[in-house]
């Protein structure tokens, strides 16, 4: 009886150590699941953390043509800029043209619908910063604001979610922006636009 036993507990410890090896290799591939999920998600948290560095390039580019070349721009040099732009008021107003050869024109950020394309309803946040020519008077920009943000949001109304998702699909966006808004400019030419913040939902 006592030898019965002991090769029922012989077979049963066999058993239990022929599974382990399955629990080790679960286990293992679990936890390399994990890791892969872990990696793209930070792969993914990296490249929405770079939409907005591109965000901050651009306001650091506009901060820094408010003092404009020459002997303020290099005492700023290294992070000075923000205290030197603040010193000079007045004369700052005409340097930007001179630093950035042009107009730098931030639209605040804006949302608008896309058009229906398979699935759900979505929508765009959209963030632009348009260059003009340095012939481009600040005040007309600023009196054709309306007419530039109608354009936009009647262009990205038009759009489906899977065009703007390619770069084709956004370069071909600011190249109609760039022919509607120069329709209407009389004294000033649009040259460029830049995607500050660009998200669809």
């Amino acid at each position: 009886m006592s030898e019965e036993k002991k090769t029922d507990d012989h077979e049963g410890s066999a058993a239990t150590s022929g599974k382990n090896p399955l629990l080790v290799v679960l286990v293992l591939v679990n936890t390399l699941a994990v890791c892969a999920i872990g990696f793209f998600q930070f792969q993914n948290h990296k490249k929405l953390n770079s939409v907005t560095t591109a965000a901050d390039v651009m306001q650091q580019e506009l901060a820094g043509g408010e003092h404009g070349g020459g002997e303020p721009a290099a005492a700023g040099g290294e992070h000075g800029a923000p205290a030197a732009g603040g010193e000079h008021g007045g004369a700052a107003g005409a340097a930007p043209a001179v630093k950035t050869d042009g107009l730098m024109y931030p639209i605040d950020p804006f949302t608008a619908n896309l058009a229906q394309g398979e699935g759900p309803k979505r929508y765009i946040r959209i963030s632009l910063v348009l260059k003009f020519t340095k012939d481009t008077k600040k005040e007309e920009v600023d009196s054709r604001k309306p007419q530039i943000s109608d354009a936009i949001i009647s262009m990205l109304n038009a759009k489906k979610p899977e065009e703007l998702l390619k770069r084709e699909g956004k370069d071909y966006l600011k190249e109609e922006i760039k022919t509607a808004i120069n329709n209407f400019m009389i004294d000033g030419h649009l040259e460029d636009i830049y995607y500050v913040g660009f998200q669809i939902n």
